[in-house]
């Protein structure tokens, strides 16, 4: 894996600005050469545009440097029991800092049916740490590992609800085993939900969607944006090949989080319950006859006794737009919604009922 390849994306994309819309314009072999003076001012012309592609591979060259120490490769041991071999995954991980202690994030799917003692950590500057202890949650594939050390620097982490489409980012990981790779693309979609990866379905999903290289050995490797923040965790890919094809996807870091500091805290990732069936047959036609602009929202075709929903009078047919401040997609957007919201936090619903838009106030109570 080229740690080039942001460079010469961005000097291909320079390179046809500076050609403009004619594809030819450098194949005419039968254009005289242009008199001494004005191949002077042409090579000062490239001068200035390779002196700004230098500086934009300037600013890569120094995410890259700071975010080295703050990424890890992790290797695990663990017994294929079915067959009675022993198998080794490797991948990344990102170090963070939780009330003054120090963890790796990563994928569950890394460290699963590893003990502890069989995990190794790798540090940039090649010390080697075991996990003090491990925890996963495997609705969202997100694993966590206690490490202590000194001079242990934790990731920077930005906000993945900032993320937009057509943003430049970074993956890092150690695909094919090799540590601290890293590549360049952009952010190709978010929300991607309902996904089949593997041979799980994961129930909590949305994810980030990239171009940038991910391959297998870069699962639990930090997303980037140019400002060296991490914005998601590397999870999976979409391959007829099993290598890259250009489609990766990253857990947004908020839900890594939301998960991470919950499985610290607790062990388990207890989620909000909101008591609702929402209705698979809402469709964009009944969007439309609803009076809304485009297909949104979940609709409710029930509530359950005695659930937080019933207490806040949503009722049957009631098509739920918003919750917390959040606009809501789909069905499965809105289950990633409560599911990541705090227990017995008191949040905001926007729906339509008969034609008109409401706002109630529901306070989310733990799924049973």
């Amino acid at each position: 894996m080229r740690h080039l390849s942001a460079s010469r994306m961005l000097l291909g994309a320079t390179m046809l600005l500076a050609l403009g819309s004619n594809p030819l314009a450098t194949t005419r072999a039968q254009d005289p050469a242009p008199p001494v003076a004005s191949r002077d001012a042409l090579y000062e012309e490239l001068a200035n545009e390779m002196a700004l592609i230098e500086r934009q591979a300037r600013l890569l060259k120094r995410v890259v440097n700071l975010i080295r120490p703050t990424i890890v490769h992790i290797e695990a041991s663990k017994r294929d029991l079915p067959n009675r071999r022993a198998l080794e995954e490797a991948g990344s991980g990102i170090i963070i800092q939780h009330k003054g202690e120090h963890y790796v994030i990563t994928n569950g799917h890394v460290i699963a049916d590893a003990t502890a003692d069989s995990i190794s950590i790798k540090l940039n500057n090649g010390r080697t740490l075991r996990p003090k202890r491990t925890w996963i949650d495997e609705a969202t594939d997100i694993a966590v590992l206690k490490v202590s050390g000194t001079g242990l620097i934790a990731s920077r982490l930005g906000n993945s609800r900032d993320v937009d489409i057509g943003d430049f980012v970074l993956a890092v990981g150690s695909p094919f085993g090799l540590s601290h790779s890293v590549t360049f693309g952009i952010v190709s979609a978010k929300g991607r939900r309902d996904l089949q990866l593997g041979s799980k379905a994961f129930k909590y999903q949305e994810f980030i969607q990239t171009d940038a290289a991910i391959n297998p050995g870069n699962s639990g490797g930090p997303l980037l944006n140019l400002k060296g923040e991490v914005i998601g965790i590397n999870t999976a890919i979409a391959s007829s090949s099993g290598g890259n094809e250009g489609i990766g996807f990253s857990v947004p870091i908020n839900m890594a989080m939301f998960v991470a500091e919950r499985l610290i805290e607790e062990g388990v990732v207890k989620r909000a319950f909101l008591g609702v069936t929402l209705d698979a047959s809402y469709s964009p036609e009944d969007a439309f006859t609803l009076g809304l602009n485009r297909f949104e929202g979940a609709r409710v075709s029930r509530t359950q006794p005695g659930s937080a929903a019933e207490l806040a009078q949503i009722r049957s047919g009631d098509v739920l737009l918003e919750f917390d401040g959040v606009r809501i997609e789909d069905d499965n957007h809105l289950i990633n919604c409560v599911g990541m919201t705090d227990i017995g936090k008191q949040v905001s619903i926007g729906i339509l009922r008969d034609g008109k838009m409401m706002t109630l106030a529901v306070k989310v109570s733990q799924r049973q």
